[in-house]
């Protein structure tokens, strides 16, 4: 049996958990998150818990469960206290300019590069950290990963996108004569 799945996830008050079929719904402070459930694993909801059964012990039915019972468990936390990425703009020259919800980025192009975040998602910009904000997991991550990719770190100089606390593996450039 799956150790991840096998634990139940715990509903801490405020929050507000739905299961009709395979559909799940939480609903708390920040927001409300919806999942439908893979036909092959079972949602329950107890008195202040939210277990998640498997209907046979394949392969692809034990993958599942603990996958389902992950992002159930994300959805609660997401829904409660939410979730944030930061990034760290290093670089002479490179900075970020918030202008309403859409992000500038001067990232040594010829022309800036301007980011929206999809819905959900709130992007602050402070000097040179931007930080993902949203209740998303999945989506807070993914903007992240986008943002890092107009400009990753090089391993040279170190300039570029990175994430707070990444460590960027350098080189040591060309040895003069």
């Amino acid at each position: 049996m799956s150790r991840v799945g096998k634990k139940p996830v715990p509903i801490p008050e405020g929050i507000k958990v739905s299961v009709s079929g395979q559909h799940v719904t939480v609903e708390g402070s920040k927001g409300k998150l919806q999942l439908d459930a893979h036909p092959l694993v079972g949602v329950t909801v107890d008195d202040k818990e939210i277990c998640i059964t498997r209907s046979s012990d394949n392969r692809q039915c034990r993958s599942l469960h603990g996958l389902t019972r992950a992002l159930i468990a994300n959805m609660v936390r997401g829904v409660k206290e939410g979730f944030q990425k930061s990034l760290e703009i290093q670089g002479v020259g490179y900075r970020a300019a918030k202008q309403g919800r859409v992000v500038s980025f001067q990232l040594g192009y010829s022309h800036p590069v301007v980011f929206e975040p999809p819905t959900g998602i709130e992007l602050l910009v402070d000097k040179n950290i931007v930080t993902v904000t949203g209740i998303d997991k999945q989506a807070v991550g993914q903007v992240a990963a986008q943002i890092r990719a107009f400009r990753e770190p090089e391993p040279y100089k170190g300039k570029g996108i990175r994430y707070v606390g990444e460590r960027v593996r350098r080189k040591a450039g060309k040895a003069g004569l």
